[in-house]
């Protein structure tokens, strides 16, 4: 394997929506990696250009996000929005930049990538220019199905998410925030006590209110279709899947739920295998598998709030399927979505790309 063609100084980095709460996640994973860095280039809208962030113990002043910004750029760490990356992402990649982007706007366009580190690194070996970090809920079911894939051969998945609302942003957290104030205050007031009217009737962020609730919509219905009735959130969760494992026929369904819980997005999971599998040999297998971590008793099943921060995705109630007992399992899988589900799978992509001197596009195979 060739070396790693690193500057001695290390990489020109831009984030590419720096002052939000992915870009404020990927400039501290980029420091707890110890990625090399040689300069840092945050960038943000007109509205938030000019304020000063900190990286490294170094005061960086944001600027504006232009085609002209990615000018000497090594790699470009993108997640402000679909509609910038739409427009900005191309005029990068023109000036030699190889951008890692966090939004939904090319995960399924021909030719680019879309990659979860760790499972299918190799894909990363021909891109052109852009590589796609899948969805959140999609990356930390990944590690899993690729493990028990390759054991004992993946048939079909239902799928239901429990979604944090820092999924939708910091304005997520802050409208269950403010939401979750509301109710309270509602409540102290005795002509309405503890009634349904407590709820607040004024959100933007979600569908319906988010506190104390749970909400059956993430993301827009589809219209018409074989998917007519679903979110475009379940659909990335099924055309994802099928893209990263190579199994474009994989029998796979999803229901995304968003729920009053500030980071950490938990999934319910329902598995059938072409093998027979147990419980116990499922365990062995995601128990190598890097990354994962495997709660072997039923009581010591993960949460959101003991794995915000953390990397791994971690597992548990991992139980034989009462309806498919020989080739079914049920699994519980929870994860930090800000960190795998985003930044942190971001940052291993380009610690992939640098390992291997794959920095520079090559020739597409067919050409």
């Amino acid at each position: 394997m060739t070396s790693p063609a690193q500057p001695s100084s290390g990489y020109i980095v831009a984030i590419l929506g720096a002052t939000g709460l992915v870009g404020t996640q990927l400039m501290q994973i980029l420091e707890e990696r110890q990625f090399p860095v040689k300069q840092l280039k945050p960038l943000a809208s007109q509205r938030t250009a000019g304020s000063l962030i900190n990286f490294m113990g170094e005061e960086i002043r944001v600027e504006e996000a232009t085609p002209e910004a990615f000018e000497g750029v090594d790699i470009v760490l993108a997640s402000a929005g679909g509609s910038v990356s739409e427009a900005l992402v191309p005029e990068a990649v023109k000036r030699g930049c190889v951008v890692i982007d966090n939004t939904s706007c090319f995960r399924m366009t021909e030719g680019v990538p879309l990659v979860v580190a760790g499972v299918n690194d190799a894909d990363l070996e021909h891109h052109q220019g852009i590589i796609a970090n899948p969805n959140c809920s999609t990356s930390q079911l990944m590690p899993v199905f690729k493990a028990l894939n390759d054991a004992f051969g993946l048939e079909r998945a239902i799928v239901s998410t429990y979604q944090s609302v820092s999924g939708a942003g910091k304005e997520g957290m802050d409208e269950l925030i403010d939401t979750t104030r509301s109710v309270f205050k509602m409540m102290g007031e005795p002509e309405v006590g503890a009634r349904s009217e407590a709820v607040p009737a004024e959100f933007k962020v979600f569908a319906r209110p988010i506190a104390f609730n749970l909400v059956a919509q993430i993301d827009q219905f589809v219209e018409g279709g074989p998917e007519d009735g679903y979110t475009k959130e379940e659909t990335k969760v099924i055309h994802e899947s099928r893209k990263i494992l190579h199994q474009p026929d994989l029998k796979i369904t999803c229901t995304a739920i968003r729920v009053p819980v500030m980071v950490g997005h938990s999934e319910s999971v329902t598995l059938e295998f072409k093998k027979p599998v147990s419980p116990e040999a499922a365990m062995f297998v995601l128990e190598q598998t890097p990354d994962v971590v495997v709660a072997r008793k039923p009581q010591d099943f993960p949460t959101p709030v003991e794995v915000t921060g953390k990397d791994p995705v971690y597992v548990g109630r991992i139980r034989r399927d009462t309806s498919n007992p020989e080739h079914g399992l049920n699994l519980w899988i929870v994860a930090d979505n800000l960190r795998i589900g985003a930044a942190l799978n971001a940052v291993r992509l380009a610690e992939v790309l640098v390992k291997h001197n794959w920095l520079k596009p090559k020739q597409p195979i067919n050409a």
